[in-house]
């Protein structure tokens, strides 16, 4: 296999992950993206909408071109109380997953850490989170 059909591959995979995210019954429109540097930086959910408990969140990030934002470290908590987990990222394409809990109040802002080389920042996404069922 040749470098460039490795990387068609890769853009393929990525535009029909963002289609069937788009598409798709677990995509959340009502949690905006962000911008970090030069990225743009989106949060799903499973369930959509997040209930109480563990519920798996997808970062989606991407750069000003739509290519994936990899080469991060991404990680995720709740809670100031919280320690960092980090997210594994899925296949080099800027798509990363972990769960964590959530809940309604204190729980319920989503705290995104991003890491490039020696550059850190922290995105904090609010959630509308229910009841679990």
């Amino acid at each position: 296999m040749n470098k460039t059909s490795g990387i068609n591959k890769k853009y393929f995979g990525l535009a029909l992950l963002a289609m069937l995210s788009a598409c798709g019954e677990g995509a959340d429109a009502n949690i905006p993206s962000q911008q970090w540097q030069n990225l743009n930086v989106q949060v799903e959910t499973r369930p959509s909408p997040p209930e109480t408990g563990m519920d798996e969140i997808l970062v989606v990030v991407t750069d000003e071109r739509g290519r994936p934002g990899n080469d991060l470290v991404v990680s995720l908590r709740s809670s100031d109380q919280d320690r960092w987990v980090q997210a594994i990222e899925d296949g080099g394409l800027g798509v990363y997953r972990r769960a964590v809990e959530l809940a309604p109040g204190e729980r319920s802002v989503l705290q995104v850490q991003l890491k490039n080389k020696d550059i850190k920042g922290i995105l904090r996404f609010p959630l509308k989170v229910s009841e679990s069922h």
